[in-house]
């Protein structure tokens, strides 16, 4: 599998359930801020919805930040409204949940098991530029941490906007990074 670092999302139209409405949602919404892909298996599940409640309990932090939420499934906008309108903890969901029935967007990112109709876990974090910065990528059965993948949009932002500085492991915004240099090899 090629690296997906840097690669540009490609032009894209799907329709979303978002705040209580459907709505479509394109590589020209992406653009101009930060965003993340959140791609999960299905709606009416087991771990997709402590996952996507997580992302919601953060989400405040990741608009801070100037990052947008997309959550993705192969499943229509109308099973994300029926789902809205069955589960408590999807009711309260405020980042658009993006419909993928026919596998384009999974496909693009290499997470689609085509036989399943599914997506495994992928998470992508995509820069203004559209172009993506970090991404991860789970088996359907291991839930991931929003609280964890804030602190990585917040790294990528910091090394996008510090060149010539890099995040060391556990780094948190306000905590000393590193700029690299000869001086450092071996050191640390």
């Amino acid at each position: 599998m090629a690296s997906y670092i840097g690669r540009e999302v490609e032009d894209f139209a799907v329709q979303a359930y978002h705040k209580g409405e459907f709505e479509t949602v394109t590589k020209e919404n992406i653009l101009g801020h930060w965003s993340v892909f959140f791609f999960y298996p299905a709606d009416f599940t087991f771990v997709c919805p402590t996952e996507l409640g997580d992302l919601q309990d953060f989400y405040e932090d990741f608009k801070e930040t100037g990052c947008e939420i997309y959550s993705v499934s192969e499943d229509t906008h109308f099973v994300h409204k029926a789902w809205a309108d069955a589960s408590e903890t999807i009711r309260k969901i405020e980042y658009p949940m993006l419909a993928d029935p026919a596998g384009h967007l999974a496909a693009f990112f290499d997470v689609l098991i085509a036989e399943e109709g599914q997506a495994l876990r992928g998470t992508f974090i995509v820069n203004p530029e559209g172009k993506i910065r970090a991404y991860e990528i789970h088996d359907m059965g291991i839930g991931r941490n929003a609280q964890e993948l804030l602190r990585k949009v917040q790294a990528a932002q910091y090394v996008e906007e510090h060149g010539d500085q890099v995040c060391p492991a556990k780094w948190k915004p306000g905590e000393e990074t590193l700029t690299p240099s000869l001086d450092l090899v071996g050191l640390l």
